[in-house]
């Protein structure tokens, strides 16, 4: 009995090593199929990469088109502005890079006096024709000295006032209108046969300036008023 105990023993000692062996064997097939599988997906992984990549190609190409587009924008008025804004802009840039108009000087300037319709002659017309050569501005109205300067300068008329600067171009004129007198038969007057107009405003310089008539201008103190300097006499605003 003995015997048989132990061969018994020994033939499931032996089975057990086989079937160990055999467990063994499988579980090797099995690491190597799951590591082919596995292989197989880092292949295809691999594999995949490539078009992967393509897609991050194009995105980065998009992007970098954008970003090229974006470029080009803020070199001229920016992608990121509205229409509104970038014609705003345009025009600031336009007004920032307007050249400064000069004011004109009595050098630059012929300067003449024609009477308005009468008798009797209460009104003249004064002319100042830019001579310049370049563009300039007129400011305020002329500084008119009739008579001595004791006797002051011929006040403004305020309504006459333009709501824009005057600026001349080579070869205009402004025009200021002038009242001499009231042209009545009592009225007392003086006759000048020159006077003297002062731009004040423009820093100064004067003109000398003939009396149109051979006879000379009646003028009176009393009465004696000047308009401002404006493009052309205009109704209303230069009837004093």
């Amino acid at each position: 009995m003995r015997t048989f105990r132990n061969r018994t023993t020994v033939l499931a000692a032996a089975t057990t090593a086989a079937l160990a062996l055999a467990l063994t064997a499988c579980g090797d097939n099995g690491s190597g199929t799951r590591s082919e599988a596995a292989a197989a997906g880092t292949s295809a992984t691999v594999a995949a990469s490539p078009a992967a990549s393509g897609k991050g190609a194009g995105a980065e190409k998009a992007a970098d088109d954008t970003a090229g587009t974006g470029t080009t924008g803020s070199t001229g008025t920016g992608t990121a502005q509205p229409a509104g804004a970038a014609k705003s802009s345009g025009n600031t840039g336009g007004t920032s890079a307007k050249a400064t108009v000069t004011l004109c000087t009595a050098q630059g300037l012929k300067i003449t006096a024609e009477r308005q319709d009468g008798p009797p002659y209460t009104h003249l017309t004064l002319s100042a024709k830019n001579t310049s050569g370049t563009s300039c501005e007129m400011r305020e109205y002329p500084h008119i000295h009739f008579l001595d300067n004791a006797r002051g300068v011929v006040p403004p008329v305020a309504k006459s006032k333009p709501q824009a600067p005057v600026v001349l171009e080579p070869g205009q004129s402004a025009y200021a209108a002038v009242r001499m007198s009231e042209g009545g038969r009592k009225e007392t007057t003086e006759t000048v046969k020159e006077f003297t107009v002062t731009l004040k405003a423009n820093g100064g310089g004067m003109a000398v300036v003939k009396s149109p008539a051979a006879e000379g201008l009646a003028v009176n103190p009393q009465k004696w008023a000047t308009g401002y300097w404006t493009p052309e006499l205009r109704n209303g605003a230069d009837e004093f």
